[in-house]
């Protein structure tokens, strides 16, 4: 079987009411790209019509992968995609299409001799544009990430954003050294990736709010919060290899 170029890895938990259109969006994008790729859905513990829309739609569509993971969590659905996907670039894509699928292609290397470890998508740096989001959301994203910095990340704008590609054998490392199902897993893959010597580049995109995100604030941030010291702890323990 040829390897994909691409492989976009979508954790899906109860999302009937977006998903279908995400899919159709992302598939008449991808008929007209030049390279070859492939699309993983991993639904975790829906209980509406995820599971069942997304098997449809991939009778009808050989490039579309379906998967179920009885574990709950968008960390453990990502790390499940990520590890069963084939391209030679593996993205992480929200379910809600947040940003356009078309800036997709800004996070591949599509000229000759380029390589990329790990690019996220970021909210933050010179060139990113945000849509409709509320004052009070953008600013509790500022004061979680200055706690990113200060304890995990130091000098990355937007580890949060859901929207992130790594070179395979990058996701193949870091992803089995994952232990977070949670929101904080984008923070522990990229504090592994940088503790493995990966260089992180941050891509500016376009960002629309949805008024529909599970985030809770104030019990989020905090769960969060104390995530940030395991992920310490972990490293400090020897966890991530």
């Amino acid at each position: 079987m040829v390897q994909p170029f691409l492989s976009i890895v979508i954790p899906a938990h109860n999302e009937e009411h977006r998903i279908p259109l995400s899919l159709q969006k992302i598939h008449q994008f991808l008929d007209q790209q030049p390279y070859l790729a492939e699309v993983l859905v991993v639904e975790n513990g829906s209980t509406d019509r995820t599971l069942a829309l997304t098997q449809e739609m991939a009778a009808d569509w050989a490039a579309l992968r379906v998967f179920h993971d009885d574990r709950r969590g968008k960390g453990l659905a990502v790390q499940r995609g990520m590890l069963e996907a084939r391209g030679e670039y593996r993205f992480i894509c929200d379910a809600d299409l947040s940003m356009p699928i078309e800036q997709v292609n800004r996070f591949l290397p599509l000229s000759a001799g380029q390589t990329v470890d790990v690019a996220i998508g970021s909210r933050e740096v010179r060139g990113a544009k945000r849509y409709n989001e509320p004052a009070y959301r953008h600013l509790v994203g500022r004061v979680f990430n200055f706690v990113v910095r200060l304890i995990a990340l130091p000098g990355l704008q937007d580890s949060q954003c859901g929207f992130k590609c790594f070179r395979a054998s990058v996701a193949e490392d870091v992803f089995r050294y994952q232990t977070m199902g949670g929101w904080s897993f984008d923070v522990e893959v990229l504090y592994i990736a940088r503790l493995h010597g990966y260089k992180i580049s941050e891509v500016p995109i376009d960002w629309y709010f949805d008024d529909g995100s599970r985030i809770r604030v104030a019990q989020d941030s905090l769960r969060m919060f104390l995530d940030l010291l395991t992920i310490r702890r972990n490293a400090w323990r020897g966890r991530y290899g």
